[in-house]
């Protein structure tokens, strides 16, 4: 006795793979990158603070010792103690809450795109090395409204970006079906 198969449908349906899309659209969400002007304000509410302080206990300290706080020289007292707050400000409050008073107004955060966690290295790099070539070059620091995840000189130094807290934008990612289970992944928009 001799079993029959249907050869003709055994075929097809070896020869013919499953019907799945090849490129499925996978949906994610990721947090809103901070754009130019947002920084900027939350920059501007930093600088008020800073001065605010600088105000308040550099310049009565040197008055209280009759030292000079106007002189023209970079190298002055008064310009290293409030260049000590200043770049002390942004490392200190950026590492312990990854944000500063004026990111906190604005609902920012910033983020490390590598590590979950802000190291010494990188903030010292971002915040110190980083922030002082934006200073000084001031053009530089308008790339941010420029770039995809809008960094800016000190970002791209540190590979760090500021984002919103609240804020997420939809993202799409593209998978290709290759060789059964074996998947590859590209980036889409």
């Amino acid at each position: 006795m001799t079993d029959h198969v249907n050869t003709d449908a055994a075929e097809r349906a070896a020869a013919t793979p499953p019907s799945q899309p090849e490129n499925d659209l996978v949906l994610f969400y990721e947090r809103k990158p901070a754009g130019f002007w947002m920084r900027f304000w939350a920059y501007l509410v930093d600088i008020l603070l800073i001065s605010a302080v600088s105000s308040i206990l550099i310049r009565p300290l040197f008055a209280l010792f009759g030292w000079e706080a106007t002189e023209s020289v970079w190298y002055a007292p008064y310009a290293i103690l409030t260049a000590v707050v200043f770049y002390g400000y942004f490392v200190l409050m950026t590492k312990f809450f990854a944000q500063t008073v004026g990111k906190m107004i604005f609902g920012l955060r910033v983020v490390s795109l590598k590590t979950d966690r802000l190291s010494w290295a990188t903030l010292l790099f971002r915040e110190w090395i980083g922030r002082f070539i934006s200073v000084t070059i001031l053009p530089l620091y308008w790339i941010v409204g420029f770039t995809p995840l809008k960094q800016g000189v000190h970002d791209f130094i540190a590979d760090t970006t500021v984002v919103h807290e609240e804020a997420y934008r939809k993202q799409q990612m593209a998978r290709k079906r290759l060789e059964g289970s074996r998947l590859q992944e590209s980036e889409g928009i």
